[in-house]
């Protein structure tokens, strides 16, 4: 028998703070048990690539690049349109989210691999397959026994023709573990000084300069050691992370939000700080009491965003001509409220392959304290003087081939 909307006990349906699951060995095989399931899309969030959604998203993430921003810009380039950010995929799903799994227990976004295949461009729909394919133990300092979950994400266009696939890593904590460790009780809100505002500021208004766009890259001038322009983005507000939900089309409220939580209980709370209002267990990016009760010292960055940045110190160094091939970032430290990132990169090789030139660069996220919070690498695929070296087209013949799961 049906059992009408009326008739469900939405007061003990969802409660009235984040549930302190607890990682088992039968809740780790049950998530074990799904390795190979095919996930439920996120969203639907942007599934559609126009100029609009295209701009949209580089706001969100704060790129000034005009290949991704100026319809004119585009239409004069060897694309003849504007095209999107290489992580404007992201919009559509942020693949390593906390989705399957040891309910109860909470879940950070650890990094991404992405391997990309084509330009987006405006009148693309993109649509992505998820699947798990790993689930792995290991201890922290955070939390104690932690769980990694790795998911594939695999995006196609309209046509059916593979643009990118990415591996995603999450993290699964204990609460209440992480709450006890305190391993950041310590840190606070940090305080600049004034030549430090002055640095952020020559960089950030110095940006723009930074960007290759048309002057082309060619890969005879590029030398292993080379160092990019760095970049910055913080510090870290509010209006940083509301952007980025804005820029990936994530905005739903009200009753869209409370049916959400009457399906799925334990992704949701009745935040009392709000009168009793729903809320997702992820509102720790934006309520401090929430961050601090999953052992985080402030409210924190969303991860996708910061893999965006250091694509972004990528992109700007490698030019319109070049086409990024690989972006690998991890997450390997909390960026709270007032933190300040300086993406920064440097060639570590580069070579011949499959009639490509490449350069590989080593690429890393430094706090405002000197600490790498995001250690990463990329790859690009840069023009050549060598006619016999081919210019890479959408779709082009090289594979990575990147293994699934490190």
């Amino acid at each position: 028998m049906s059992t009408s909307t009326t008739e469900i006990d939405h007061e003990a349906a969802v409660g009235t703070a984040p549930k302190e699951g607890v990682i088992t060995e039968q809740g780790i095989e049950d998530a074990r048990s799904m390795i190979g399931l095919q996930l439920r899309p996120e969203g639907p969030y942007l599934r559609d690539a126009s100029p609009d959604t295209i701009m949209n998203f580089s706001n969100g993430i704060g790129d000034l690049n005009p290949l991704y921003r100026d319809s004119e810009h585009g239409r004069n380039s060897r694309y003849g349109t504007a095209v999107a950010h290489p992580m404007f995929p992201m919009a559509y799903g942020w693949i390593g989210r906390t989705r399957w799994g040891l309910p109860g227990v909470h879940g950070f976004y650890a990094g991404n691999d992405w391997e990309l295949f084509r330009h987006i461009r405006p009148g693309d729909t993109i649509n992505a397959i998820e699947r798990v394919v790993g689930v792995d133990v290991k201890q922290s300092k955070f939390s104690g026994t932690l769980v990694l979950q790795y998911v594939e994400g695999t995006y196609y266009n309209q046509r059916g023709e593979m643009v990118a696939r990415a591996l995603g890593t999450c993290t699964r904590h204990e609460r209440k573990a992480a709450r006890d460790a305190g391993k950041y009780a310590d840190i606070t809100t940090y305080d600049y000084s004034s030549e430090e505002y002055d640095q952020i500021h020559e960089a950030i208004m110095g940006e723009q300069a930074n960007i290759r766009g048309e002057q082309i890259r060619f890969w005879e001038d590029v030398n292993v050691g080379d160092e990019l322009p760095s970049i910055v983005r913080g510090p870290l507000s509010l209006m940083d992370t509301m952007g980025f939900l804005v820029g990936c089309g994530r905005g739903h409220t009200n009753g869209v939000i409370y049916q959400a939580a009457m399906k799925h209980p334990g992704h949701f709370f009745r935040n009392p700080e709000a009168g009793g209002g729903i809320e997702y267990t992820g509102i720790g990016h934006h309520r401090e009491s929430v961050a601090k009760n999953v052992g985080v010292p402030g409210t924190y960055d969303y991860g996708p965003q910061r893999s965006a940045w250091m694509a972004s110190l990528v992109t700007n160094w490698a030019g319109d001509a070049a086409f990024v091939k690989r972006v690998r970032t991890q997450m390997r430290g909390f960026n709270i409220m007032g933190d300040s990132t300086w993406c920064k990169g440097k060639v570590s090789a580069k070579y011949i392959k499959d009639g490509h030139a490449l350069v590989d660069l080593e690429i890393w996220g430094e706090n405002q304290r000197g600490e790498i919070t995001t250690p990463g690498m990329a790859t690009v695929i840069l023009p050549s003087r060598d006619v016999n070296i081919r210019p890479f087209i959408d779709g082009g013949n090289l594979d990575l081939e990147l293994p699934v799961v490190r």
